[in-house]
């Protein structure tokens, strides 16, 4: 391989990564013990394997969120929070479901931002007894005000079938499946509507 083929080679590549879409997988729970980073870390090494998009990890817990309209705003958490969503044009939610909802901590960092969440599509992984199916039917809710588009394909886990004595994950091979399809329609709805921001 000469020269030129070694330089446009990798502008290729590097032109190829810039122009991938960047997914973020938002890690819904803050608690002690949680289990969200297993089921976020093995989400995003199917998402790897594809190599459609640049995929990342995004913990709510490293913003340090205040409650909502408990201070005057400048945490830098916050500037931090809404630059990062700012950067992303798509999200796969993992989601627990808490008292037939999500948690009070994915909530709060929904509320705290607003024009870097619009015209962005979003998948949902949920987890719980039901397989976190009410937490999703309420996010899915706060999504449309937010205009997140979300998709229709939704990989639930249940804690009884896919969690070994509720906090070791070891999700079934059905679900490998339905994560794919879900990141396909992420995909292709987060392209579609960047055309729009």
């Amino acid at each position: 391989m000469g020269l030129f083929e070694k330089w446009f080679g990798k502008n290729t590549r590097e032109a190829n990564a810039m122009t991938k879409l960047n997914i973020g997988i938002i890690l819904g729970s803050t608690r002690e013990g949680r289990v969200s980073p297993q089921v976020g870390d093995w989400v995003k090494e199917i998402a790897d394997k594809r190599g459609d998009a640049n995929y990342e990890i995004v913990d709510i817990a490293d913003y340090k969120l205040p409650f909502l309209g408990t201070t005057d705003g400048t945490e830098p958490g916050i500037a931090a929070w809404n630059q990062k969503l700012a950067s992303l044009d798509g999200f796969v939610f993992i989601v627990q479901e808490y008292n037939h909802s999500i948690t009070g901590a994915l909530k709060n960092a929904l509320d705290f931002a607003r024009e870097a969440w619009n015209n962005k599509a979003a998948g949902i992984v949920s987890y719980g007894s039901t397989g976190g199916a009410r937490a999703a039917e309420h996010l899915r809710g706060i999504m449309g005000e937010l205009l997140i588009a979300d998709v229709r394909v939704h990989p639930t886990l249940s804690l009884f079938t896919d969690f070994e004595n509720g906090t070791v994950f070891k999700p079934n091979e059905l679900h490998l499946t339905n994560v794919n399809a879900m990141l396909d329609q992420v995909n292709a709805w987060s392209g579609a509507l960047k055309t729009l921001r």
